[in-house]
């Protein structure tokens, strides 16, 4: 996937997976993997950034797997914006894929 259009998405993808249900960082990289090849190191910075920017809040959740894990649940700044991202994307998405099928037949 061209990188350009993996940082475009990202953040909402990231907004979208953890609306759906709180997660940790790893169990995050291998959701949003599913989607856009990611890895550790471009999964956490972001969380950081998102939690500094208030759309996440963190906490710890005992694990039997070693330590305890750090848990991202979304905020309501967080709901508002992945609303706003999500919206900009169908708006986005349609101009872009009327385009293609306007100019399709050439």
């Amino acid at each position: 996937m061209n990188p350009q259009f993996k940082k475009g998405v990202l953040e909402m993808v990231v907004l979208v997976a953890v609306s759906r249900k709180d997660m940790y960082g790893y169990e995050l990289v291998a959701e949003v993997s599913r989607v856009i090849d990611v890895n550790e190191g471009t999964i956490y910075p972001l969380l950081k950034r998102l939690t500094n920017e208030h759309y996440f809040e963190t906490y710890l959740r005992e694990s039997s797997e070693g330590p305890p894990r750090k848990y991202y649940h979304l905020t309501a700044a967080g709901v508002l914006y992945r609303e706003t991202l999500v919206g900009e994307w169908h708006g986005f998405w349609k101009k872009v894929n009327d385009f293609l099928e306007e100019n399709s037949n050439e």
